[in-house]
């Protein structure tokens, strides 16, 4: 069995390459489209600056379930919006990224300490929360964009306990469980 504590950086580390990756994911799928967004030539016109990456990040955590809240927006208020599916959004496909992403992790997290059952692997991988969270709270203030008063990004509350946790947890967990249960059927085939 792998001590829990062996694992720890390296299911972070994980975590965080994760995160990053699922970003850039998501990057290289709306970037183009956010680019000439007409949010994106009104929050230059008003800024001076594009805000593409930022824009990018609020869907990467509409990918979690995370919606984008846009508070003291002129004569209209807070709103709260998700820029995947419905008419005008991106594909849903994207709901994919952070969940294959997670449970490849989980997986590999699992065949690489050699899990020898599905729970001690879905414990392995959900090590990797903590990495995640991190880079999903970071993000919540790397994808701020405040303009004329208005202030948007993803919902705080939300990104911490969705993507940073639930997400994860959930995903990692299921991946590290698979790779636990095929490290066990390996070895009982071995013997």
């Amino acid at each position: 069995m792998t001590q829990i504590g062996d694992s720890l950086p390296a299911a972070t580390a994980a975590g965080l390459a994760v995160w990053v990756g699922g970003y850039l994911s998501t990057y290289l799928v709306v970037a183009p489209n956010v680019r000439d967004s007409a949010l994106n030539r009104l929050i230059e016109a008003l800024d001076g600056e594009p805000a593409t990456y930022e824009l990018v990040g609020w869907v990467f955590y509409n990918a979690h379930m995370v919606d984008t809240v846009v508070e003291d927006i002129p004569l209209i208020g807070t709103r709260s919006t998700s820029y995947i599916g419905g008419e005008d959004g991106f594909t849903i496909v994207l709901y994919l990224i952070p969940v294959a992403l997670l449970v490849a992790a989980g997986l590999a997290l699992a065949r690489y300490s050699r899990a020898e059952t599905p729970t001690e692997g879905a414990t392995l991988a959900a090590l990797v929360v903590p990495g995640y969270l991190l880079a999903t709270v970071a993000g919540t203030l790397l994808f701020e964009v405040s303009v004329g008063g208005a202030t948007g990004g993803p919902d705080l509350v939300a990104a911490a306990v969705l993507a940073g946790i639930v997400y994860p947890l959930v995903c990692g967990g299921l991946g590290g469980a698979v790779g636990g249960f095929l490290e066990r059927r390996e070895t009982s085939t071995d013997n």
